[in-house]
């Protein structure tokens, strides 16, 4: 197995292990906060497990930089350095913006579902406050999908 073969495998594991682990940690942070405020206010179920669910597109991002690149062609024995720089680098940016991501859109999520269940009308609110964060991973998946092009 070649140098660069290692930097793409290594870049892709990043990619997909840090997406996925900043998921399971937000949505981990939106399900308690809403455990909790079902005690309080159990009619807004739906609101919960939709802000709950928000921040598992971070862990989706990374498959899907992961299958854009899969898909791209050029991973093969005879790819350059370079070529797996570039993979490394792009799965390192997007599992690392996703990791974090997600994590911070977990707080905004989980302060607003403690709200919901406090009584206060904050649904709409809290979604648009915690697309921010997203943006961000929006943005290096982008990147992720222009380096593939360019490779």
């Amino acid at each position: 197995m070649t140098f660069a073969l290692i930097l793409t495998y290594v870049g892709l594991a990043l990619m997909i292990g840090l997406a996925g682990i900043g998921s399971a940690y937000g949505v981990t942070m939106g399900g308690n906060a809403a455990i909790g405020s079902l005690k309080k206010n159990d009619e807004a179920f739906g609101n919960y497990m939709l802000l709950s669910a928000l921040p598992g597109t971070q862990g989706l991002y990374g498959f899907a930089g992961f299958f854009v690149i899969n898909n791209s062609g050029v991973i093969s024995p005879d790819m350059t350095i370079l070529q797996g720089a570039a993979i490394f680098g792009a799965g390192l940016a997007l599992g690392l913006v996703a990791l974090f991501s997600a994590i911070r859109q977990g707080s905004i999520c989980a302060n607003g579902i403690a709200a919901i269940g406090s009584g206060y009308d904050v649904f709409g609110k809290t979604m648009i406050l915690a697309v921010f964060p997203e943006l961000y991973a929006i943005v290096a998946f982008a990147a992720t999908f222009l380096i593939s092009t360019g490779l």
